[in-house]
Protein backbone atom coordinates (compact mmCIF):
# COMPACT_ATOMS: atom_id res chain seq x y z
CA UNK A 1 0.00 0.00 0.00
CA UNK A 2 1.41 3.39 -1.05
CA UNK A 3 1.82 5.92 1.76
CA UNK A 4 -0.27 9.08 1.51
CA UNK A 5 1.51 12.22 0.28
CA UNK A 6 1.54 15.49 2.22
CA UNK A 7 -0.94 17.00 -0.25
CA UNK A 8 -3.32 14.06 0.17
CA UNK A 9 -3.18 14.63 3.93
CA UNK A 10 -4.01 18.32 3.51
CA UNK A 11 -0.52 19.74 3.97
CA UNK A 12 0.89 22.62 1.92
CA UNK A 13 3.89 24.92 1.99
CA UNK A 14 2.65 28.39 2.98
CA UNK A 15 4.08 31.54 1.47
CA UNK A 16 7.12 33.02 3.18
CA UNK A 17 5.07 35.97 4.47
CA UNK A 18 2.88 33.58 6.51
CA UNK A 19 3.67 34.07 10.25
CA UNK A 20 6.75 32.17 11.47
CA UNK A 21 7.50 30.31 14.68
CA UNK A 22 11.24 30.63 13.99
CA UNK A 23 14.03 30.86 11.44
CA UNK A 24 16.61 28.08 10.98
CA UNK A 25 20.19 28.79 9.91
CA UNK A 26 23.51 26.91 9.72
CA UNK A 27 26.83 28.48 10.72
CA UNK A 28 29.87 28.40 8.41
CA UNK A 29 32.41 25.73 9.26
CA UNK A 30 35.86 25.10 7.79
CA UNK A 31 35.30 23.65 4.31
CA UNK A 32 36.11 24.18 0.63
CA UNK A 33 33.73 27.13 0.34
CA UNK A 34 35.58 29.11 3.03
CA UNK A 35 39.10 27.94 2.27
CA UNK A 36 41.22 30.31 4.39
CA UNK A 37 40.87 31.36 8.05
CA UNK A 38 40.30 34.94 6.89
CA UNK A 39 37.49 33.91 4.53
CA UNK A 40 35.88 31.77 7.21
CA UNK A 41 35.99 34.64 9.71
CA UNK A 42 34.48 37.07 7.18
CA UNK A 43 31.74 34.58 6.31
CA UNK A 44 30.94 34.00 9.97
CA UNK A 45 30.61 37.73 10.50
CA UNK A 46 28.26 37.96 7.51
CA UNK A 47 26.06 35.02 8.61
CA UNK A 48 25.97 36.46 12.15
CA UNK A 49 24.79 39.86 10.88
CA UNK A 50 21.79 38.13 9.31
CA UNK A 51 21.00 36.04 12.39
CA UNK A 52 21.41 39.01 14.73
CA UNK A 53 19.00 41.04 12.60
CA UNK A 54 16.32 38.34 12.33
CA UNK A 55 16.40 37.46 16.05
CA UNK A 56 15.07 40.96 16.81
CA UNK A 57 11.86 39.90 15.04
CA UNK A 58 11.51 36.15 15.66
CA UNK A 59 13.40 33.25 17.28
CA UNK A 60 16.46 31.94 15.41
CA UNK A 61 17.93 28.46 15.79
CA UNK A 62 21.44 28.02 14.37
CA UNK A 63 22.83 24.56 13.57
CA UNK A 64 26.52 24.57 14.50
CA UNK A 65 29.10 21.99 13.51
CA UNK A 66 29.97 19.58 16.30
CA UNK A 67 32.57 21.01 18.67
CA UNK A 68 32.25 24.63 17.52
CA UNK A 69 29.74 26.08 19.99
CA UNK A 70 32.25 28.26 21.83
CA UNK A 71 33.69 29.65 18.60
CA UNK A 72 30.24 30.50 17.23
CA UNK A 73 28.98 32.19 20.40
CA UNK A 74 31.57 34.93 19.90
CA UNK A 75 29.79 35.99 16.72
CA UNK A 76 26.06 35.71 17.38
CA UNK A 77 23.63 37.46 19.68
CA UNK A 78 22.93 35.59 22.91
CA UNK A 79 19.27 35.34 21.87
CA UNK A 80 20.21 33.01 18.97
CA UNK A 81 19.70 29.37 19.97
CA UNK A 82 22.65 27.12 19.03
CA UNK A 83 22.31 23.38 18.36
CA UNK A 84 25.27 21.12 17.52
CA UNK A 85 24.98 18.71 14.62
CA UNK A 86 27.62 17.50 12.10
CA UNK A 87 27.71 20.01 9.21
CA UNK A 88 29.44 20.25 5.83
CA UNK A 89 28.35 23.72 4.71
CA UNK A 90 26.09 26.60 5.71
CA UNK A 91 23.22 26.95 3.21
CA UNK A 92 20.15 26.17 5.32
CA UNK A 93 17.66 27.04 2.57
CA UNK A 94 19.00 24.09 0.58
CA UNK A 95 19.86 21.52 3.24
CA UNK A 96 16.99 22.18 5.63
CA UNK A 97 13.43 20.84 5.48
CA UNK A 98 10.59 22.54 3.63
CA UNK A 99 7.98 23.07 6.34
CA UNK A 100 4.30 22.43 5.68
CA UNK A 101 1.06 23.27 7.48
CA UNK A 102 -2.50 22.00 7.27
CA UNK A 103 -5.93 23.31 8.25
CA UNK A 104 -5.87 21.43 11.56
CA UNK A 105 -3.01 23.39 13.10
CA UNK A 106 -0.38 20.73 12.39
CA UNK A 107 3.18 21.18 11.15
CA UNK A 108 5.04 18.70 8.92
CA UNK A 109 8.07 18.86 6.61
CA UNK A 110 9.26 17.65 3.23
CA UNK A 111 12.81 16.29 3.13
CA UNK A 112 14.17 16.52 -0.43
CA UNK A 113 17.17 14.51 -1.60
CA UNK A 114 20.23 16.76 -1.20
CA UNK A 115 23.34 15.84 -3.21
CA UNK A 116 25.51 18.95 -3.25
CA UNK A 117 23.62 20.96 -5.90
CA UNK A 118 23.80 18.21 -8.50
CA UNK A 119 26.84 16.32 -7.14
CA UNK A 120 29.27 19.15 -7.89
CA UNK A 121 32.94 18.24 -7.61
CA UNK A 122 33.71 20.68 -4.77
CA UNK A 123 30.65 19.90 -2.68
CA UNK A 124 30.51 17.66 0.40
CA UNK A 125 27.17 16.44 1.68
CA UNK A 126 27.79 13.42 3.92
CA UNK A 127 26.43 15.42 6.87
CA UNK A 128 24.25 18.00 5.14
CA UNK A 129 22.04 15.35 3.53
CA UNK A 130 20.81 14.49 7.04
CA UNK A 131 20.19 18.02 8.36
CA UNK A 132 16.55 18.20 7.23
CA UNK A 133 15.78 14.94 9.05
CA UNK A 134 17.66 16.15 12.16
CA UNK A 135 15.54 19.32 12.21
CA UNK A 136 12.31 17.32 11.90
CA UNK A 137 13.44 15.37 14.97
CA UNK A 138 14.23 18.57 16.86
CA UNK A 139 10.82 20.02 15.99
CA UNK A 140 9.07 16.65 16.46
CA UNK A 141 7.12 16.96 13.21
CA UNK A 142 6.10 14.37 10.65
CA UNK A 143 8.75 13.99 7.93
CA UNK A 144 7.85 13.19 4.33
CA UNK A 145 10.85 11.95 2.32
CA UNK A 146 10.69 12.94 -1.34
CA UNK A 147 12.54 11.11 -4.12
CA UNK A 148 13.24 14.41 -5.90
CA UNK A 149 16.76 15.87 -5.84
CA UNK A 150 15.89 19.44 -4.97
CA UNK A 151 16.82 22.36 -2.75
CA UNK A 152 14.76 25.01 -1.01
CA UNK A 153 16.39 27.72 -3.13
CA UNK A 154 15.10 25.98 -6.23
CA UNK A 155 11.42 26.58 -5.40
CA UNK A 156 9.26 29.57 -4.51
CA UNK A 157 5.55 29.36 -3.66
CA UNK A 158 2.66 31.80 -3.35
CA UNK A 159 0.80 29.75 -0.73
CA UNK A 160 -2.18 29.47 -3.07
CA UNK A 161 -1.08 26.60 -5.26
CA UNK A 162 1.69 28.03 -7.46
CA UNK A 163 5.38 27.13 -7.45
CA UNK A 164 8.19 28.78 -9.46
CA UNK A 165 11.00 26.51 -10.73
CA UNK A 166 13.76 26.39 -13.38
CA UNK A 167 14.59 23.76 -15.99
CA UNK A 168 18.29 23.71 -15.14
CA UNK A 169 17.68 22.83 -11.48
CA UNK A 170 14.81 20.35 -11.32
CA UNK A 171 15.63 18.72 -14.68
CA UNK A 172 19.37 19.45 -14.76
CA UNK A 173 22.35 17.14 -15.00
CA UNK A 174 23.26 15.63 -11.64
CA UNK A 175 19.76 16.10 -10.27
CA UNK A 176 16.70 14.65 -12.04
CA UNK A 177 17.78 14.56 -15.70
CA UNK A 178 16.08 11.18 -16.20
CA UNK A 179 12.71 12.54 -15.03
CA UNK A 180 10.10 14.15 -17.28
CA UNK A 181 8.72 17.59 -16.51
CA UNK A 182 5.39 15.94 -15.66
CA UNK A 183 7.07 13.61 -13.14
CA UNK A 184 8.86 16.53 -11.48
CA UNK A 185 5.62 18.51 -11.27
CA UNK A 186 3.74 15.56 -9.77
CA UNK A 187 6.39 15.13 -7.06
CA UNK A 188 6.53 18.86 -6.30
CA UNK A 189 2.75 19.14 -6.06
CA UNK A 190 2.54 16.03 -3.85
CA UNK A 191 5.12 17.44 -1.41
CA UNK A 192 4.24 21.15 -1.51
CA UNK A 193 0.48 21.05 -1.87
CA UNK A 194 0.75 23.07 -5.09
CA UNK A 195 -1.20 22.51 -8.32
CA UNK A 196 0.57 24.74 -10.89
CA UNK A 197 4.27 25.05 -11.73
CA UNK A 198 5.63 28.05 -13.61
CA UNK A 199 8.86 27.03 -15.34
CA UNK A 200 11.68 29.39 -16.25
CA UNK A 201 14.39 28.02 -18.56
CA UNK A 202 17.39 29.07 -16.46
CA UNK A 203 18.84 31.27 -13.74
CA UNK A 204 21.44 34.06 -13.71
CA UNK A 205 24.71 33.69 -15.60
CA UNK A 206 27.08 33.58 -12.62
CA UNK A 207 25.03 30.79 -11.04
CA UNK A 208 26.57 28.37 -13.55
CA UNK A 209 30.15 29.04 -12.41
CA UNK A 210 32.00 27.18 -9.66
CA UNK A 211 30.03 27.32 -6.39
CA UNK A 212 26.87 28.13 -8.32
CA UNK A 213 23.57 26.28 -7.94
CA UNK A 214 22.94 25.99 -11.69
CA UNK A 215 19.87 28.15 -11.73
CA UNK A 216 18.12 28.62 -8.39
CA UNK A 217 14.87 30.54 -8.70
CA UNK A 218 15.35 32.48 -5.45
CA UNK A 219 17.88 34.83 -7.01
CA UNK A 220 15.70 35.42 -10.08
CA UNK A 221 12.06 35.80 -9.04
CA UNK A 222 9.87 35.51 -5.96
CA UNK A 223 6.26 36.03 -5.00
CA UNK A 224 5.53 39.04 -2.79
CA UNK A 225 1.81 38.27 -2.65
CA UNK A 226 -0.52 35.99 -4.62
CA UNK A 227 -0.49 36.97 -8.27
CA UNK A 228 2.49 39.33 -7.89
CA UNK A 229 6.15 38.49 -8.54
CA UNK A 230 9.29 40.56 -8.13
CA UNK A 231 11.82 39.77 -10.85
CA UNK A 232 15.52 40.56 -11.16
CA UNK A 233 16.38 42.81 -14.09
CA UNK A 234 19.83 43.88 -15.24
CA UNK A 235 19.47 47.32 -16.91
CA UNK A 236 23.05 47.38 -18.28
CA UNK A 237 23.43 45.76 -21.75
CA UNK A 238 27.12 45.14 -20.97
CA UNK A 239 26.18 42.52 -18.37
CA UNK A 240 25.37 38.98 -19.62
CA UNK A 241 22.20 38.89 -17.49
CA UNK A 242 20.66 41.79 -19.43
CA UNK A 243 19.15 39.57 -22.13
CA UNK A 244 18.60 36.65 -19.74
CA UNK A 245 16.40 38.82 -17.52
CA UNK A 246 14.43 40.22 -20.46
CA UNK A 247 13.55 36.66 -21.49
CA UNK A 248 12.62 35.57 -17.96
CA UNK A 249 10.44 38.63 -17.30
CA UNK A 250 8.59 38.07 -20.58
CA UNK A 251 7.86 34.45 -19.62
CA UNK A 252 6.61 35.49 -16.17
CA UNK A 253 4.35 38.18 -17.62
CA UNK A 254 2.84 35.63 -20.01
CA UNK A 255 2.18 33.14 -17.19
CA UNK A 256 -0.85 32.51 -15.00
CA UNK A 257 -0.93 31.18 -11.45
CA UNK A 258 -2.87 28.27 -9.95
CA UNK A 259 -5.92 30.53 -9.54
CA UNK A 260 -5.84 31.58 -13.21
CA UNK A 261 -4.54 35.09 -12.53
CA UNK A 262 -2.14 36.68 -15.02
CA UNK A 263 1.08 37.30 -13.10
CA UNK A 264 1.89 40.92 -12.32
CA UNK A 265 5.66 41.46 -12.45
CA UNK A 266 7.48 44.14 -10.46
CA UNK A 267 10.97 44.69 -11.88
CA UNK A 268 13.73 44.95 -9.27
CA UNK A 269 16.86 46.46 -10.88
CA UNK A 270 20.22 44.87 -10.11
CA UNK A 271 22.86 46.91 -8.26
CA UNK A 272 24.94 49.22 -10.46
CA UNK A 273 28.16 47.25 -9.85
CA UNK A 274 28.82 44.86 -12.74
CA UNK A 275 32.09 43.07 -11.90
CA UNK A 276 33.65 41.52 -8.81
CA UNK A 277 37.27 41.92 -7.67
CA UNK A 278 38.35 39.21 -10.14
CA UNK A 279 36.68 41.02 -13.03
CA UNK A 280 33.83 38.48 -13.29
CA UNK A 281 30.17 39.55 -13.73
CA UNK A 282 28.37 39.63 -10.37
CA UNK A 283 25.01 38.02 -9.69
CA UNK A 284 24.13 40.49 -6.92
CA UNK A 285 20.36 40.36 -6.54
CA UNK A 286 17.75 41.95 -4.29
CA UNK A 287 15.37 39.08 -5.04
CA UNK A 288 17.31 36.95 -2.54
CA UNK A 289 15.69 38.61 0.48
CA UNK A 290 14.07 36.94 3.49
CA UNK A 291 10.61 37.76 4.83
CA UNK A 292 10.49 37.46 8.64
CA UNK A 293 7.77 38.41 11.12
CA UNK A 294 7.46 42.17 10.77
CA UNK A 295 10.57 42.55 8.61
CA UNK A 296 12.11 42.09 5.18
CA UNK A 297 15.81 41.27 5.50
CA UNK A 298 17.24 42.66 2.28
CA UNK A 299 20.67 42.12 0.72
CA UNK A 300 22.70 45.33 0.62
CA UNK A 301 25.76 45.93 -1.56
CA UNK A 302 26.85 49.47 -0.61
CA UNK A 303 25.23 50.47 -3.89
CA UNK A 304 22.99 53.39 -4.96
CA UNK A 305 20.24 50.93 -5.86
CA UNK A 306 20.07 49.52 -2.31
CA UNK A 307 17.61 52.27 -1.40
CA UNK A 308 15.63 51.79 -4.62
CA UNK A 309 15.17 48.11 -3.78
CA UNK A 310 14.31 48.93 -0.16
CA UNK A 311 11.59 51.34 -1.28
CA UNK A 312 10.12 48.84 -3.77
CA UNK A 313 10.04 46.03 -1.20
CA UNK A 314 8.63 48.30 1.52
CA UNK A 315 5.73 48.95 -0.86
CA UNK A 316 5.43 45.26 -1.75
CA UNK A 317 5.36 44.17 1.91
CA UNK A 318 3.34 46.88 3.70
CA UNK A 319 3.65 46.88 7.48
CA UNK A 320 7.12 45.31 7.49
CA UNK A 321 10.38 47.06 8.30
CA UNK A 322 13.02 46.68 5.56
CA UNK A 323 16.37 45.80 7.14
CA UNK A 324 19.34 46.27 4.81
CA UNK A 325 22.16 43.84 5.67
CA UNK A 326 25.48 43.79 3.77
CA UNK A 327 25.44 40.56 1.75
CA UNK A 328 28.56 40.93 -0.40
CA UNK A 329 30.51 38.36 1.59
CA UNK A 330 27.63 35.87 1.35
CA UNK A 331 27.41 36.35 -2.43
CA UNK A 332 31.20 35.93 -2.69
CA UNK A 333 30.68 32.40 -1.37
CA UNK A 334 27.81 31.49 -3.70
CA UNK A 335 24.50 32.75 -2.30
CA UNK A 336 22.54 35.41 -0.49
CA UNK A 337 20.39 36.03 2.58
CA UNK A 338 17.52 33.84 1.39
CA UNK A 339 20.00 31.00 0.77
CA UNK A 340 21.14 30.90 4.40
CA UNK A 341 17.71 31.05 6.05
CA UNK A 342 14.73 28.67 6.27
CA UNK A 343 11.39 29.59 7.80
CA UNK A 344 9.38 27.42 10.17
CA UNK A 345 5.79 28.65 9.71
CA UNK A 346 3.30 28.98 12.54
CA UNK A 347 0.79 26.13 12.10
Amino acid sequence: MTAATPAQLGFRMPAEWHPHDRTWMAFPTDNQTFDTPEQLHAAREAWARVANTIVRYEPVTMIVNTGELDAVRRYVDGAVELVERPLDDAWMRDIGPTFLINGSGELAATDWVFNGWGAQSWARWDNDQHIAEEITKLTEVQRFASRLINEGGGIHVDGEGTVLVTDTVQLGEGRNSDWTREQVEAELHAHLGTTKAVWLPRGLTRDYDDFGTRGHIDIVASFVRPGVVVAHVQPDPAHPDHEVCQELVAILRASTDAQGRQLEVIELPAPTVLLDEEGEPVDYSYINHYVANGAVVLCAFDDPRDQVAAALLAEAYPGRTVELVDAREIFANGGGIHCITQQQPKP
